[in-house]
């Protein structure tokens, strides 16, 4: 079907009143696609890596158009109506714009029943709510951007995770997005996707970028049910099984702060690492989060942690009996102290520049 594509792409050109090339990236093909593609004056480019990302990002590399137009060489999409995808971009109205299956139309057999009513919209659903976005199809293979644009992505995945990864990365970085109905046709050939595989692949890719999903706001609800009850406890019980349920309560509030330690260390990453754009949330996470600050606080938790701990043991030695649960209560907060003291060092190793030499010699600070 690559022959056909090419054909297809060119007369879509054609049709919009432009100039422009097609390029096909090889990844690896062993049928003489690359050579059909060649034949029908598309230009080939190799990319050793296999990988849908891989192809993808070696073929945007390669792209010398104003306008860039991605799509599967499977005949699944209509390259000659290019010229409705791209209108947003000409309008000014867009600098990335999706073509939305679900908004327009999906021929019989052009996608399986369990792709079409539980894979993509469950993802889709997923990145939606996990990130605050609209997107009606994010796994669409069809997309337009400004070349500009999709450099300023700087799109990093290897495998299918791509499809997704764009879809954030233009929310994150503020590019005005649109959305096209196009057709979705019966593919060429069988397809190479593992619905299970790759869907885990997308799952876990949208989990990875999410901290505050996955870290932060299940940390703080531990958290705060376990020193909720820890202070219940505290005061309506001296029983055996108070102490018993107030060291529950304690592991489930030192659960909580180590998720939230955890977040932060997320967040930190996913900022310095491009995955994440400047936000209020990475502003307050770089400027409060000190070395210094995180070593005060552990200091203080320790000392509060120990004058609560001795309590019931100086009490017991002056003859008045104090609650045991405070003897359980101050081990956990030195150990929480303890923990900040370790995690903010952890933390501040994320900040630190460090010097890396280049085979040139040089050096560089990153």
């Amino acid at each position: 079907s690559v022959g056909i594509c090419v054909a297809k792409a060119f007369e879509g050109i054609r049709i919009a009143g432009l100039v422009g090339e097609v390029v096909v990236v090889d990844n690896g093909s062993r049928d003489g696609s690359a050579e059909i593609a060649r034949k029908a004056g598309a230009r080939v480019v190799e990319q050793p890596q296999r990988g849908y990302g891989n192809a993808y990002r070696k073929g945007f590399a390669e792209v010398r158009g104003r306008i860039v137009v991605m799509g599967d060489s499977d005949d699944s999409y209509d390259f000659t109506k290019i010229s409705a995808l791209i209108a947003p971009i000409q309008t000014g109205g867009a600098d990335y714009v999706l073509g939305s299956r679900f908004r327009g139309e999906i021929q019989p057999g052009a996608m399986t029943w369990s792709h079409r009513y539980i894979g993509n919209p469950v993802l889709t659903g997923m990145l939606n709510m996990l990130f605050g976005l609209k997107s009606s199809d994010a796994h669409s293979g069809l997309r337009a951007f400004r070349r500009e644009s999709l450099e300023q992505m700087s799109l990093r995945c290897h495998g299918m995770e791509l499809a997704s990864e764009i879809v954030v990365k233009a929310a994150r970085t503020g590019l005005k997005v649109a959305e096209v109905p196009i057709v979705y046709h019966p593919r060429t050939g069988h397809s190479k996707l593992n619905t299970f595989r790759d869907g885990w692949r997308h799952l876990r890719f949208l989990l990875l970028l999410s901290p505050l999903h996955v870290f932060v706001w299940p940390g703080l609800a531990l958290f705060g049910a376990g020193a909720g009850s820890e202070g219940l406890l505290l005061g309506l019980t001296r029983s055996e099984t108070g102490l018993r349920l107030s060291t529950l309560a304690l592991c489930i509030m030192l659960l909580g702060m180590q998720l939230l330690f955890m977040g932060l260390f997320a967040k930190t990453y996913a900022h310095r690492a491009g995955f994440e754009g400047e936000s209020p949330s990475s502003r307050f996470v770089e400027e409060t989060f000190t070395l210094e600050r995180g070593l005060l606080a552990s200091g203080l938790l320790i000392l509060i942690g120990a004058v609560v701990a001795l309590g019931p043991v100086v009490g017991d030695i002056g003859g008045k009996a104090l609650p045991q649960q405070l003897l359980v209560l101050g081990t956990g907060v030195m150990v929480l102290g303890a923990q900040c003291a370790f995690c903010s060092f952890f933390l501040a190793i994320f900040r630190a520049p460090f010097e890396r030499v280049t085979t040139s010699g040089a050096i560089v600070l990153s």
